[in-house]
């Protein structure tokens, strides 16, 4: 099958599919020239991205976890979304309440971009958590006054990310169970499908008898387990869906 009639068989799937559940990774991403900070990308001085999030880095030296954090949002705050993004508000647009995006990226790019109904599993470089009343706020600031302090009660503000050995928060997982379980098509754009409980999500989607459609640069794990594997850049590839 060529790529013109993998493309035309996807947008027919997706045309008729009544509810639409959407995982996106790293790829989605990377079109708007977004780091992955993993592997060679994740270096930062000497450091790599596995050894400064994590709660024992924080705790152990969170001046250093937010300078790297300072430095990923002054990055971040120079990116656009891409078509991609783009195309994925325009698919919520057109299927309000029957849409549901799961993202593991925590650029914010989905949200500049407009998309409203989704869940960002491993949070939001864009937004803070005290660490003394647990309040949870958006913050724009670049560059980031270290170390930031809470305003309400002037305690120590961390990332609010999920950091490596940290559990995903219970309301996500259930929302995202939901919306896996409902869907009748999953559209898997740029995650590589190593990385739990995200790679689980395709095998929760053909459970229950939905189309499974993957985006990728290029084959992945999944590959052999989903109804169509489209390789390619995800700014190219998906606006052509619709």
């Amino acid at each position: 099958m060529t790529t013109d009639d993998q493309i035309h068989l996807a947008r027919t799937h997706l045309a008729s599919a009544r509810h639409v559940t959407v995982l996106t990774g790293a790829g989605i991403s990377a079109d708007s020239g977004v780091p992955t900070f993993r592997g060679t990308d994740g270096l930062w001085r000497t450091f790599r991205a596995e050894d400064l999030a994590t709660p024992e880095a924080f705790e152990r030296d969170p001046r250093l976890v937010w300078e790297w954090y300072n430095w990923r949002r002054e990055l971040i705050a120079t990116k656009q979304p891409n078509p991609a993004h783009i195309a994925l508000v325009e698919l919520e647009r057109r299927r309000p309440d029957t849409f549901w995006l799961i993202t593991q990226n925590v650029d914010g790019l989905h949200r500049t971009a407009g998309s409203q109904r989704l869940s960002e599993i491993h949070g939001n470089i864009w937004k803070v958590r005290c660490t003394g009343c647990g309040i949870i706020s958006e913050n724009r600031e670049v560059p980031l006054p270290i170390l930031p302090t809470c305003r309400l009660c002037q305690a120590l503000l961390r990332p609010h990310i999920v950091w490596f050995g940290e559990s995903l928060l219970g309301e996500d997982l259930r929302r995202c169970d939901q919306a896996l379980r409902n869907c009748d098509l999953l559209l898997v754009i740029g995650t590589s499908g190593i990385v739990y409980p995200a790679a689980g999500f395709a095998s929760v989607a053909k459970e229950v008898g939905a189309l499974v459609i993957e985006i990728n640069l290029d084959s992945t794990p999944q590959s052999d387990l989903v109804d169509l594997s489209l390789q390619g850049r995800a700014k190219d590839l998906v606006p052509l869906l619709l």
